[in-house]
């Protein structure tokens, strides 16, 4: 079956998602071609050449001062004309006038490029699958805003006020129309509801190929956190700094043996390190910065417990967020400690997995850490039992194989394909 999909990024750039599915289903002798922002990076160079790609460059200026005037004038064309819909509905056109397409999926991340899946949709007479990986209303507050405003209070509150509505209203008329919503939480799949009844939960997961268990001894006990902090309402290690402050206190823990490993881009260091001055541990963080996803696999089984950082969920909180990393340290079987629970669904699906913890309290954070100290300076590893038959269903094959269900009998119920 030939598909086209759009994404708002797509590999080598960080697009775990649709870059996996791509390599599961051409695999599976499926024909997916992918239309893409092209984003200048490289996190995910490895699952690049699968499928045909094409890349659409928005951003082609160089230079700090004419980069940030490129973007302001590609977002004003973007609110007032649909630029950058209208544009990847041109480009991806082409592609549908060259062969028989059975329909499109379109993934997003806050609104972007379901317009465009909506147009080409009607035009061409395909159903299309709108499959929504993060969405505005998971967040505790505008972390989904990568550039907030810096003008003036009541202006910039204006501006994301109207901002929000317009993403909203662009991508709640798309999602409408949609013959099926993907999403990744059962969260998510309550919340999609509200604008279309068909909605499909494909979790978010980890490569089998690349995420498997591997016991390797290390000279240092490791807390490992992979990933980026939007903000600390959404991600708060509070708990976890507070209960290495205790220990450290009282001599059960040394910064020449115990680590805490931060691989975060340099806007999360901020966040980090000044709370780690406050509480007084700076002695026991390591940044070692971001780094290709292929590494990644390596680095969770040199750790000894797994970070993932929540909060609780409900107003005022982050809603349904159950990243690709928590499925990849399901993977591993290593110790997963969640600071602080989310008391929702990732408490509950760590608890089903027996992953490891999703910790309320400090208490309960320093008593998951010497639980796992302890069996390292045993061992000189950790490791946890998972339940494989909970954890199965996060493999990245098992969720191409959903997909191709879905989709199969969506276009079935549409019709057939169009040449």
């Amino acid at each position: 079956m030939k598909i086209l999909i759009l994404c708002d990024m797509f590999p080598p750039a960080f697009g775990p998602r649709m870059g996996y599915l791509c390599k599961y289903l051409a695999r599976a002798g499926w024909k997916p071609v992918v239309v893409t922002e092209h984003i200048d990076d490289h996190t995910f160079e490895f699952l690049t050449g699968h499928v045909p790609v094409t890349y659409i460059r928005y951003y082609r200026a160089k230079g700090k001062v004419a980069r940030k005037l490129e973007w302001a004038f590609v977002f004003l064309m973007d609110i007032c004309f649909h630029y950058k819909d209208r544009k990847m509905a041109a480009v991806a056109s082409k592609q549908l006038k060259t062969g028989e397409y059975a329909g499109i999926l379109c993934s997003t991340y806050r609104t972007f490029p379901l317009p465009a899946a909506r147009k080409l949709a009607r035009k061409y007479n395909l159903p299309f699958i709108a499959d929504t990986r993060d969405i505005i209303e998971q967040y505790a507050a505008d972390e989904y805003i990568a550039r907030p405003p810096r003008l003036f209070p009541w202006l910039d509150r204006q501006i994301i006020r109207l901002f929000r509505y317009r993403l909203l209203r662009d991508r709640n008329r798309a999602l409408r129309e949609a013959a099926c919503i993907t999403t990744v939480s059962p969260w998510h799949v309550e919340m999609m509801r509200r604008y279309n009844p068909r909605v499909e939960l494909v979790y978010n997961g980890y490569d089998p190929e690349l995420f498997y268990p591997a016991h390797v001894p290390t000279p240092q006990f490791r807390i490992t956190y992979t990933g980026r902090l939007l903000s600390l309402a959404t991600r708060d290690p509070e708990l976890l700094f507070k209960a290495i402050h205790i220990l450290s206190d009282i001599g059960f823990i040394r910064p020449e043996e115990f680590r805490v490993q931060w691989y975060i881009d340099d806007a999360s260091v901020e966040l980090i390190r000044p709370l780690a001055d406050l509480y007084g541990i700076a002695a026991y963080m390591d940044y070692p910065g971001y780094v290709p996803a292929d590494r990644i696999p390596a680095i969770l089984n040199e750790s000894s417990i797994l970070l993932q950082l929540a909060n609780k969920a409900g107003e005022g909180g982050p809603k349904g967020i159950m990243t690709t990393k928590l499925f990849e340290a399901f993977a591993v079987e290593k110790p997963l400690l969640l600071v602080r629970s989310d008391e929702s669904y990732l408490e509950e699906t760590i608890r089903r997995a027996r992953a490891g913890k999703a910790v309320r309290t400090v208490n309960e954070t320093s008593g998951f850490i010497l639980r796992y100290l302890d069996r390292w300076k045993k061992k000189g590893y950790t490791k946890v039992l998972v339940r494989r038959e909970e954890t199965a269903v996060f493999s990245r094959s098992k969720q191409a194989e959903q997909f191709m269900h879905i989709f199969t009998a969506v276009v079935k119920e549409h019709g057939g394909t169009h040449g």
